[in-house]
C-alpha cells in the first residue's frame, strides 16, 4: 500500500468508511506522540480543563462528539493504561502488582502471563520506544495522519470490513485476535495494531462498558491508517454481484401455505370459496 497518503485521504476514508456502512459514530483516527510538541493547537488535554480521562473515554469522545484530545499520563487516570503503552518508567515486576491488588486474575503469575499476551512485547521493550501520550479525532476531521484507526459499529458492520481487508489476501491484513476482557479498544484498537502492523478485532472490554457509553451490541475493529484506506476502497468488493451491501440483503424463503396445518386449513376453505 501507498506510504504517500495525504491528510485529505484519511479523512476521505473516514468519510467513506462512516457513509458506506452507515455507522453510528465515526471512525477515530490515533496517534502516538514522542514530544508535546506534536499535539496541534486544536487538540485539547482534559488536564486543560481540570479533568482526567482516560484513553478509552477520549476514544468514545472522538467518535460520539468529534473531540479532538491528547491523553498523557498525567491527563490518564486509567494508570494500568499508562504503563502499559511505556509512558512511564517502571517495571513489569510493579505493573504486575497494580493488576494482583484489582484481583483481576488468580495469582501473580496468571497476572504475568496476562500481561505478555495483551502487549505482546516485554515491558521493558514498550518504554523503549519512547512514546509519551496518545492522540485521538474523528477521522473524518482528523489534524493528524494516523498511526490506528478504530472503527466501532455492530457485527454486520464489522463484518463487511473484515471482507474488505481480507479481500486480496494480503498477509498484513490477515487478522488474528485474542480475547481477553480488558484494554479492548486501547490496546486491540489501537495500540497493538500500531505496533503489529496487523488488524485486531475489538470485543469491549471492562473499561470500555464500565466508563464509555458502550451499547450492548458494539463490537470494533482496530486497523493501522493505512489499512483503513485500503478497507474504504474494497468495502463491497467481496460478492457484490450478489448485492451485499447495506442495508443488509438476506435472502427471503419462498414459502406457501403448506408450513403450518392451520395455515393449509384455512387455504382450503378459501379455495373452496372460489370454486
Amino acid at each position: 500500500m501507498s506510504e504517500n497518503y495525504t491528510l485529505e485521504d484519511y479523512q476521505k476514508a473516514g468519510e467513506g468508511i462512516y457513509d458506506k456502512i452507515h455507522l453510528a459514530t465515526y471512525p477515530v483516527a490515533i496517534k502516538y506522540i514522542k514530544d508535546f510538541s506534536e499535539i496541534p493547537n486544536e487538540v485539547e488535554r482534559p488536564i486543560s480543563r481540570n479533568q482526567k480521562m482516560c484513553i478509552c473515554q477520549a476514544f468514545t469522545q472522538s467518535r460520539r462528539f468529534s473531540e479532538k484530545l491528547c491523553i498523557t499520563a498525567a491527563d490518564n487516570f486509567c494508570t494500568p493504561s499508562t504503563l502499559g503503552h511505556g509512558w512511564v518508567n517502571l517495571t513489569e515486576e510493579e505493573y504486575i502488582e497494580s493488576q494482583v491488588r484489582q484481583g483481576w486474575h488468580k495469582n501473580p503469575e496468571t497476572e504475568a502471563k496476562f500481561i505478555k499476551n495483551q502487549y505482546r512485547k516485554d515491558l521493558k521493550e514498550i518504554i523503549a520506544l519512547g512514546y509519551k501520550g496518545v492522540m485521538s479525532a474523528p477521522l473524518t476531521e482528523t489534524p493528524f495522519i494516523p498511526d490506528s484507526v478504530l472503527v466501532m459499529g455492530n457485527a454486520v458492520q464489522i463484518t463487511y470490513m473484515i471482507h474488505a481487508l481480507t479481500f486480496e489476501k494480503i498477509e498484513e491484513n490477515n487478522i488474528s485476535s485474542t480475547f481477553v476482557g480488558f484494554g479492548e479498544s486501547c490496546q486491540k484498537g489501537g495500540f497493538r495494531p500500531f505496533l503489529t502492523q496487523r488488524p485486531e478485532i475489538v470485543f469491549p472490554g471492562t473499561g470500555d462498558r464500565s466508563f464509555c457509553l458502550i451499547q450492548d451490541h458494539e463490537i470494533g475493529i482496530g486497523m493501522t491508517g493505512k489499512q483503513a484506506i485500503y478497507t474504504d476502497k474494497f468495502l463491497f468488493n467481496t460478492g457484490k454481484r450478489l448485492g451485499l451491501k447495506m442495508p443488509l440483503r438476506q435472502i427471503m424463503p419462498r414459502l406457501n401455505e403448506k408450513i403450518t396445518p392451520g395455515f393449509m386449513y384455512l387455504r382450503e376453505l378459501f379455495d373452496k370459496l372460489q370454486k
